[in-house]
């Protein structure tokens, strides 16, 4: 209307068609405005333009849309609420004044409430909720803020909540969100129903309720979620700078870690043995509906609710309602429901400033479905299955890749049936039907398995940590090569070793492997990630063979009856495979120092290790043999571990030590080969990288010597990044037609 030019505008399965005529200043000056200031969520791509004979249109009309043969639109991310519409939210003199499902084009559901395209609300979960003529006029008057808002409803023709105690049923309460903060206050655990899924909610302040939470969620020692009202509530539990502050009102609005401040006024089960806490704002109009009713009835006291996955321990997140009665009513003891359909679950995102920048320990709500753009151009429509820990699929068409939410650990039927749904959702979606499939090479994951059943013309297998540098390579549209350091708690070796601490030569066709951490056994398999001892008193085995340092705590309390057994195992090779893992060497120390015999969940040694580890301690010696694969030897280390503890050296200043040595370490090597290949481009990944104090330590090390580190920021280090990486590696192999030399 501005640029006083005239035509039409519509929306197809191929993207936003534009045909206007006017001043060809006028017409410049709208091109430069589309590309310049677009509106609040859109993502343009590509601008292609030609032109026509005009036709002497006097107007300007938007169609609407149409169904084309190929599929090129995207579905937006589910976006936090808008400042506008927050606004109207709380003003007594707007129509939707406390209603909880008010959106408009720039904010609220798309992706959980998508069914197909072209996105209209006959193909969302919004189609059984007529619009009222109000909200009709606003749908379609173009200069209104919703304008084709598929979600737009009010409280005469939209959703309503409803809230219910367990076991009984609905109550007759006037108001369903005075009365959920009421049972929230009251130390109710409730089930309460959000974007893409259900949470499981308390007072965070409120020790009985979290304690018996944890209990009945089956959750030892994880972290709880939070969600307070604003940024300054934030700042009253955990310390905040600009960067995260940011990343926190950002459109994603993800949960984002943080350190922890002393005096926090939190139950102590929130985060035990934690200095971060991982806190969100709210991002729906009912969460915020939810802490400003409790804040009303609980003036003198800040809000902070536990906000976690309505789930139980490795289940996916609840999204369907009768599902979420049946799954949850162990848990919680009421329910806050509505009656809009969820169609795609899709879990909280967790983010943290780390290294100078995001980096994104699980990506789904507020990125999921955004594509990821490539580098390189797909030969074929492809999917990638991901790995088996923290799973995410990948399906990539042309020069897009389309990262799935996460999914969860593909250890029960729950997980794999999601895992299915959702390829056949995105498949749907993006219109692709995969003719290659990329998978890991461990032949029991249950993403590889059902990969190769698909029996598609091309199958890849992707070595694990080579899919590792690979999404770094390709987040960054690099093809290598880089000299790429892989470091996680497990990954099926090219060898049939599990491999975990690796330093390559790597490119997008394919890697060389120059140096590993020394291999040990893993005494019982996949039994020494929850029992860190294990892994202790294998590597005291292996630098002190059968002399152990009887002086040391960990010897004089380690069961030497079960010890015995392990060692007979180890002799005869009976499920001890060799392991060159880092996260295992994080366990070792930790149960070697005394903190963490018995681990709760993966990883909860090596995170606990940081938590209590000093900065800026000088390193342990280690040793680098030589060969091809050059050799990682830690035992120098343990042996100086082992003296610290006969000194009485306090833990934190070992777990300090140890982290500055793994830096000194993995800089040697890292420095030796890029001396050796001539390269100075760096890629670092993989799970142990979300360790902060290492990451960073490591990255300033190696950009002092002249190094460009690239880091993961747009999928995760851990395994949820996997599947971009084996997309990246079999799209690359297919083209140089490698892939079959290259199949594990």
């Amino acid at each position: 209307m501005r640029h006083a030019l005239a035509g039409f505008v519509y929306n197809d399965s191929n993207g936003v068609t534009i045909e206007i005529e006017g001043a060809p200043a006028a017409l410049d000056h709208f091109a430069q405005t589309l590309a310049d200031q677009p509106p609040p969520l859109a993502v343009i791509e590509q601008i292609r333009s030609e032109e026509l004979p005009p036709c002497g249109a006097t107007d300007f009309t938007i169609s609407g849309s149409r169904a084309g043969d190929l599929r090129q639109t995207l579905i937006a991310p589910d976006t936090t609420i808008c400042s506008d519409c927050l606004h109207e939210l709380f003003d007594p003199h707007d129509r939707r004044y406390r209603y909880p499902f008010i959106n408009c084009t720039n904010c609220g559901p798309r992706f959980t409430i998508v069914e197909d395209i072209p996105y209209d609300r006959a193909n969302t979960t919004m189609r059984v909720f007529p619009l009222c003529a109000a909200c009709r006029r606003e749908y379609e008057d173009p200069l209104d803020r919703r304008f084709h808002a598929q979600p737009n409803a009010c409280p005469v023709c939209g959703p309503m909540l409803r809230f219910e105690h367990w076991p009984s049923q609905p109550t007759s309460a006037d108001d369903p969100i005075v009365a959920a903060s009421q049972a929230l206050i009251d130390g109710m655990i409730l089930a309460i129903k959000g974007l893409g899924g259900y949470h499981l909610a308390c007072d965070a302040t409120n020790t009985a309720a979290v304690s018996r939470l944890r209990q009945h969620k089956r959750r030892e020692a994880k972290p709880f979620a939070l969600m307070v009202p604003d940024l300054a509530t934030v700042e009253q539990l955990c310390y905040v700078d600009a960067a995260e502050a940011a990343l926190l009102e950002s459109h994603a609005h993800p949960i984002v870690l943080l350190q922890r401040r002393n005096d926090a006024a939190l139950a102590p089960d929130i985060a035990p043995g934690h200095t971060t806490l991982g806190v969100m704002l709210p991002y729906t109009p009912l969460h915020h509906l939810m802490l400003h009713g409790v804040a009303q009835q609980r003036p003198a006291q800040p809000v902070a609710l536990v906000m976690t996955s309505g789930n139980l321990s490795d289940e996916p997140i609840a999204y369907d309602d009768a599902d979420a009665r049946q799954r949850l009513a162990a848990i919680a003891e009421g329910m806050l429901s509505h009656n809009r359909t969820i169609h795609m679950r899709c879990d909280d995102s967790v983010a943290r400033i780390a290294a100078g920048g995001i980096q994104l320990v699980r990506r789904a709500r507020g990125y999921t479905p955004a594509p990821l753009p490539l580098a390189f151009t797909c030969p074929t429509p492809m999917l990638a299955a991901g790995g088996q820990q923290k799973h995410t699929f990948c399906l990539g068409k042309q020069q897009q890749a389309f990262l799935s939410q996460h999914i969860g650990d593909l250890e029960n039927l729950e997980t794999l049936t999601a895992f299915h749904e959702g390829i056949a959702h995105f498949q749907r979606l993006f219109d692709i039907t995969p003719q290659a499939v990329a998978y890991d090479l461990h032949p029991d994951y249950m993403a590889t398995q059902a990969a190769r059943a698909l029996q598609l013309p091309h199958a890849i297998g992707v070595q694990h940590h080579h899919a590792h540098i690979a999404s770094v390579l390709a987040e960054h549209g690099v093809a290598g090569p880089v000299v790429g350091i892989a470091a996680d708690g497990s990954g099926y070796g090219s060898d049939g070793a599990i491999w975990g601490c690796e330093v390559l030569l790597a490119d997008l066709a394919g890697f060389t492997r120059l140096a590993h951490l020394a291999y040990l056994p893993l005494a019982g398999g996949e039994q020494a990630i929850r029992q860190p001892w294990r892994m202790a008193a294998t590597y005291l085995a292996h630098t002190y063979g059968n002399t152990m340092p009887a002086d040391i705590p960990f010897v004089r309390q380690l069961d030497q009856r079960a010890w015995r057994v392990l060692t007979q195992m180890i002799e005869r090779g009976l499920n001890c495979p060799p392991t060159s893992s880092l996260g295992r060497l994080f366990d070792a120390v930790a149960a070697l120092i005394g903190l963490r015999g018995i681990a709760q969940y993966e990883g909860q040694a090596a995170i606990e290790l940081e938590m209590i580890a000093e900065p800026q301690c000088e390193r342990y010696p280690f040793a680098i043999g030589g060969g091809t694969p050059a050799q990682l030897d830690v035992r120098p280390m343990i042996v100086a571990i082992v003296a610290d503890l006969r000194r009485g050296v306090a833990m934190a200043r070992i777990a300090g030590r140890f982290h500055a040595t793994l830096s000194a370490m993995l800089s040697t090597i890292c420095m030796e080969a890029c001396r050796q290949t001539g390269l100075t481009r760096v890629a670092l990944s993989g799970g142990v990288f979300q360790n902060r104090l290492l990451l960073e330590s490591l990255t300033a090390q190696l950009e002092q010597q002249g190094c460009t580190v690239l880091l993961n920021r747009r999928v995760p280090a851990n395994d949820g990044g996997l599947s971009l990486g084996q997309l990246a590696i079999a799209a690359t192999q297919l083209a140089q037609g490698s892939a079959a030399r290259l199949v594990g």
